[in-house]
């Protein structure tokens, strides 16, 4: 495959994905293409690389049915989607928590302190560079972090034929302490951040109509 190839590839991907409203409930994803899915949601990137997300995956019919009407956004996912993600963002992610630690120690293979070079530029970064002073700013950072396995998500779904739709059309209060009492989330660590339904098309694909690239691309020389 050349490069012009290759290119025409990428812009194909791209016009073919769209938020899908009516997924055919009787389509599977093949498992191959659903583990490419997630892989690409594994190696995303993360701010310093801390990985701040957990993916739930809900095959379970009876807790789908009990979202809908919770989840006005997601029912038509929810209905024929073959699989269905809630996607959650850890929260008090900063440079003396638990998750850092981890993260440090059992994922980079390196040795953990709070007053380590790294820590401390990670609370630098946190605490003065982005104005991440308290609970509230410091999981809308981590929420920011996941939508990026969610675009990665999305694409490689794209390349592999398979449609998808991200979903923030939910009451998340309720969501949350649905999720809590199916002991599914410990909303002391985590929160929801969006839904995604992946599956195939019921509909055909509308045409995209998007801004032009100049009203949305300045060149600074």
């Amino acid at each position: 495959m050349n490069q012009e190839q290759l290119r025409n590839m990428i812009l194909l991907a791209h016009k073919n994905r769209f938020a899908t409203k009516k997924f055919d409930p009787t389509q599977s994803i093949t498992e191959n293409d659903w583990n490419i899915i997630l892989e690409s949601a594994k190696l995303s990137p993360s701010s310093f690389g801390y990985e701040p997300w957990k993916f739930l995956i809900i095959d379970n019919k009876e807790i789908r049915e009990d979202l809908k009407p919770i989840a006005w956004g997601a029912v038509n996912s929810l209905e024929g989607a073959n699989k269905f993600v809630i996607a959650l963002s850890r929260k008090n992610v900063v440079f003396n928590s638990a998750h850092v630690k981890h993260i440090v120690e059992d994922v980079l293979g390196l040795s953990y302190s709070e007053n380590s070079p790294q820590s401390q530029f990670f609370k630098k970064f946190q605490e003065h560079d982005f104005k991440l002073t308290d609970e509230k700013s410091v999981f809308e950072w981590a929420v920011k972090q996941t939508y990026i396995p969610l675009a990665n998500m999305m694409t490689t779904a794209a390349f592999l034929g398979v449609d998808s739709c991200p979903i923030e059309g939910f009451n998340i209060d309720k969501v949350e302490s649905y999720l809590e009492g199916k002991g599914l989330i410990n909303l002391e660590e985590f929160g929801v951040a969006y839904m995604a339904g992946f599956g195939h098309r019921a509909t055909e694909i509308p045409p995209k109509k998007r801004q032009a690239l100049e009203d949305i691309v300045e060149v600074i020389k």
